[in-house]
């Protein structure tokens, strides 16, 4: 049942008017001050206000119920409010509306008009209060998916002879769609970046089944190949037309000086050389999550002493100025080559630092760098 709120200093006004709400199911209550009024909305729920704009402090220009109008708001900001005064003007009903008001009735009222504007305020309020709920769901979702979100990353790089880690990552929302690990297995390194289409809560699920998936067989180094064959199938069985992983995964073994890498779809990673040579590590294969039997390749090359191997994902190299100009792998490859004796956290800072004044800090895309350098 629909409860209204009636304020007016005349007391036949107030009967009347609960008279009239009573034969068509709402309930009342009615204050006869702007005191009452507003200890009455503190205390208690309503779907609408109908008040009276002149009170016996002014009984004409209805100042003293437009200064109440400003209290209302600043009590609640989402209540109906419909004003009513016997000495209504149009300069009067514009100030109203400025103040808060909902709507504008004057006295005498018809009685049909002033159904029709508490029917159509009482659903207003409803749908408000939905809204707001809705919002409460999604942000508490969003606080719950951002702690989800943090832990996918680890939370410190695993150390090994030889072997430089630097890595970070930025969301363009508050959930982001990407995602990277190492892992140590004896004297080979597990190293992994992924981007996943689409942002949000589908996304977020997405890369939490992801990460559940490959971390058990990045612990054991497993082989590029396997390992995206092995995700790949688990990624059919959940994801849903249109969303899909594209996955970079490499072992790296710092002793035998070579790196094994498959590629599904991500960016190519790039390798730049001591000698300022760089390679784009491409081979592997097709997307995880839209070909169930699909059967990955994986390519071995050299990884020595001075080499840096850079993992990125779009919002990195697809990064635009206010020309639209891409940052570019290019550029990338040129930072690494510029500065060959920069350890691994050094070129991270560098390239980071590089990307965000190209964008202006407005990063398009989730932006993910991971650098691996052998020393």
């Amino acid at each position: 049942m629909p409860n209204v709120l009636i304020a007016d200093d005349q007391h036949t006004v107030l009967e009347a008017l609960r008279m009239l709400l009573k034969t068509e199911g709402y309930r009342t209550e009615l204050v006869s001050s702007p005191g009452s009024l507003l200890n009455a909305i503190e205390s208690h729920d309503f779907n609408v206000v109908l008040l009276d704009l002149n009170y016996t402090l002014d009984t004409t220009s209805g100042h003293e119920g437009l200064e109440l109008l400003s209290r209302i708001q600043a009590l609640d900001e989402n209540l109906p409010l419909v004003v009513m005064t016997a000495w209504g003007s149009m300069d009067l009903a514009i100030e109203a509306m400025r103040r808060g008001a909902s709507d504008f009735i004057q006295k005498p009222w018809d009685n049909q008009q002033v159904l029709h504007t508490l029917r159509r305020q009482i659903a207003r309020r409803q749908k408000t209060k939905a809204e707001r709920h809705q919002h409460q769901l999604e942000d508490e979702q969003i606080g719950e998916l951002k702690e989800l979100h943090q832990h996918l990353f680890p939370r410190e790089m695993p150390q090994m002879p030889g072997i430089e880690i630097a890595a970070g990552t930025r969301a363009a929302r508050d959930v982001g769609g990407d995602f990277f690990h190492l892992d140590k297995c004896g004297n080979k390194l597990a190293v992994a970046i992924a981007d996943v289409a689409g942002k949000g809560l589908p996304a977020a699920l997405l890369m939490a089944n992801l990460q559940g998936t490959i971390k058990p067989l990045m612990r054991e180094a497993a082989s590029p190949a396997r390992t995206c064959e092995r995700v790949n199938t688990a990624i059919c069985d959940v994801t849903v037309l249109g969303k899909f992983i594209a996955l970079f995964y490499a072992v790296i073994e710092p002793d035998a000086h070579n790196l094994t890498f498959t590629n599904a779809g991500h960016n190519p990673a790039l390798l730049v050389r001591r000698d300022g040579s760089v390679e784009k590590l491409s081979a592997g294969g097709a997307v995880l999550g839209h070909f169930p039997n699909w059967q990955y390749g994986e390519q071995t090359i050299a990884f020595t002493a001075g080499d840096r191997l850079l993992l990125f994902t779009d919002g990195v190299n697809e990064a635009c100025n206010a020309d639209e100009q891409d940052f570019g792998d290019e550029r990338m490859a040129e930072i690494a080559r510029q500065y060959p004796e920069l350890d691994a956290a050094g070129l991270h800072e560098i390239i980071t630092h590089a990307v965000t004044q190209h964008c202006d800090g407005r990063f398009q895309d989730d932006a993910t760098l991971v650098v691996v350098a052998a020393k």
